[in-house]
């Protein structure tokens, strides 16, 4: 079968790696499409993060939706079985350690995460654990199957803590998972939806998404924005999905007295943050937000795309075959590219 191989240098090669065998409580997947996401940027450009976190040389990759084509022994066939059709939760949990066992399986002492830790998905096969298989309606096409992983991480960022109805929100950070939380935080209730990027295609995108204003932070003042736009009280709630530090002191600049953050973005290295008058003094609730819960994320999920009050298509923005990877990460590096999907049976 053709995959993506990563070894400990920049890029990524395509080889011909055999068919993966599924084990005890495994499913063998047919992959049928595959998104890019950031942790695959770093993987794929070798940065100071991939080469401190990265477990290769292997297949990397792990935003997948597929068929099954094989079960291994001891799976239950009312959990999943051959001609599902299927997504993939990437959290590997242990099952034992102390969050597993108190419902914090997203949270695992001893996570793994498939194409990181373990072999990914970037093939025309992939293996993955019987009990992290979300089965899809046979009826969702592949492109938006595989986006709901990461769209998960939307959900749970806007629905953290005590939610964004009847709210007023600032996202900061446009990429595609802060365009995905900008439909839920609409189709959520949120009143007024503030988005700030540096790039004038995202912003353009954020409005078609459900932003109310956006806000490009080398043209204008985030914070005086936000506040003109929430009678001066300031946001309610701060989505954080930059990961800059700029961002996250013009978000907490803008989050009024008493307000919500849920933090997804993740900074390149330690930042300098002043605490005592962005989140003491300001009496700042501050949810720090690690992938989806499982399995509560996927239901919500299932119910938002189902039910058509978002529209994923919307942040897809290539659509090429699996040997044509390279000039889906090169659009990427650009700034091209929102949400890549690869599809690894096409030619």
């Amino acid at each position: 079968m053709r995959a993506l191989f990563k070894e400990a240098q920049p890029g990524a090669r395509l080889i011909d790696a055999p068919v993966p065998t599924p084990g005890p409580g495994e499913i063998l997947v047919k992959v049928m499409a595959t998104s890019v996401c950031g942790t695959d940027m770093h993987i794929y450009n070798w940065d100071g993060w991939a080469q401190s976190r990265f477990k290769g040389p292997m297949i990397f990759g792990h935003e997948m939706t597929g068929e099954v084509v094989q079960v291994g022994a001891n799976v239950d066939p009312s959990l999943v079985k051959v001609g599902d059709h299927v997504s993939a939760e990437t959290h590997l949990a242990c099952g034992h350690c102390y969050q597993c066992r108190t419902g914090r399986k997203h949270i695992c002492a001893n996570l793994r995460i498939l194409g990181v830790d373990a072999p990914g998905i970037f093939a025309e096969y992939a293996v993955i654990p019987a009990e992290n298989a979300w089965v899809n309606d046979p009826e969702m096409p592949w492109e938006i199957a595989s986006l709901q992983e990461p769209f998960g991480n939307a959900v749970q960022t806007v629905l953290a803590g005590p939610g964004v109805s009847s709210r007023t929100v600032l996202v900061t950070g446009c990429g595609p998972i802060g365009l995905m939380a900008i439909q839920v935080a609409r189709a959520s209730g949120a009143t007024t939806i503030v988005a700030t990027d540096v790039n004038e295609k995202r912003l353009a995108l954020a409005r078609g998404m459900g932003a109310d204003v956006t806000v490009n932070p080398r043209e204008a003042d985030v914070v005086k924005v936000a506040r003109d736009a929430t009678r001066g009280n300031g946001v309610d709630v701060l989505l954080e999905f930059s990961g800059n530090q700029t961002a996250i002191r013009q978000g907490f600049g803008a989050l009024t007295y008493g307000g919500h953050a849920s933090m997804l973005g993740i900074p390149a290295g330690a930042i300098e943050f002043d605490l005592a008058n962005d989140i003491v003094f300001k009496a700042a609730t501050v949810i720090g937000i690690s992938g989806r819960k499982m399995f509560e994320t996927w239901y919500q999920v299932r119910e938002l795309v189902t039910s058509g009050k978002v529209d994923l298509k919307s942040v897809i923005s290539h659509r090429v075959p699996l040997t044509r990877f390279e000039e889906v990460f090169d659009a990427v590096n650009r700034g091209e590219a929102i949400k890549p999907v690869l599809l690894p049976q096409e030619l």
